[in-house]
């Protein structure tokens, strides 16, 4: 069965019932398109020795990291999110880091990886304004072709806290050159989620020596007379721990999310 017929079936479908799914092991797709209407989060998830530096991290880098949930030291919940939000089983894949290097993925962080001094950071995710630009007639190209959207290392610099810093990710989405203007307009509503874009056009101006080999996600399809546009993209953090090099720290899969009970309509600014 495709992506994107998955995507389509499961647009309507409450996130409760998407979270119930992934803690249940029946579903490992990545989620964009998912749970139309609300909000979708990234995931960061460090010891309690290093949670005042990457909060700082996050409020000191708002576009890239902005933080919209903060667990309890050891607490699995994110209540401010969703009731019955657990964050060890309700995402459908998990990036395992040690020493800031990347070992594994795994569908659950069970007891062997779950600790209780863990701090839990839910970061607002790009796939909210998808929404709003699909609702203006302004085709998302990825989710058109049931792919990840593609994000890049760039050489944009990040502002640095304690360990933490780096370069930002950005994700991208082509668009007609006449559809620029509207598409900024629409995104820059939406801060709580990377807002606007942080460059149009040509990729190396950002460091990107080719925009069809993205770092994570897939490759895009860019059509004549269409210009690449990117944004801050909350995989930024996991480039942060790669520098920061905590003992242990879990993210969400690029494009897996936490499917949140958070309106798109409350991040509205």
């Amino acid at each position: 069965m495709s992506f994107w017929y998955l995507s389509i079936m499961n647009k309507n479908t409450p996130p409760q019932d998407l979270r119930k799914e992934f803690r249940g092991g029946s579903m490992s797709r990545q989620t964009s398109g998912m749970a139309y209407g609300y909000v979708q989060a990234n995931l960061a998830i460090l010891p309690e020795s290093m949670a005042d530096d990457f909060k700082k991290y996050c409020e000191l880098n708002p576009q890239p990291c902005p933080l919209i949930g903060m667990s309890k030291p050891g607490d699995p919940s994110l209540p401010e999110l969703g009731e019955d939000i657990d964050v060890r089983f309700d995402v459908s894949a998990y990036h395992v880091f040690r020493d800031g290097k990347f070992i594994e993925m795994v569908s659950h962080i069970n007891d062997d990886l779950w600790r209780d001094d863990f701090v839990t950071f839910a970061l607002g995710c790009s796939f909210s304004f998808e929404e709003a630009l699909m609702d203006a007639d302004l085709p998302v190209r990825h989710i058109e072709l049931g792919r990840n959207v593609p994000m890049y290392r760039s050489n944009i610099e990040t502002n640095p806290s304690g360990p933490f810093g780096g370069k930002m990710v950005v994700s991208m989405r082509p668009f007609p050159t006449e559809q620029v203007k509207r598409v900024v307009e629409i995104t820059s509503s939406f801060p709580r989620v990377h807002g606007g874009p942080v460059h149009v056009g040509n990729p190396n101006e950002i460091g990107i020596e080719n925009i069809f080999a993205p770092d994570f996600g897939d490759a895009p399809e860019i059509r004549n007379g269409e210009v690449p546009v990117f944004w801050a993209c909350g995989v930024t953090p996991q480039v942060a721990i790669e520098q920061a090099r905590p003992k242990i720290c879990i993210t969400h899969k690029p494009g897996h999310m936490l499917i949140t009970d958070r309106l798109n309509s409350e991040f509205i600014d």
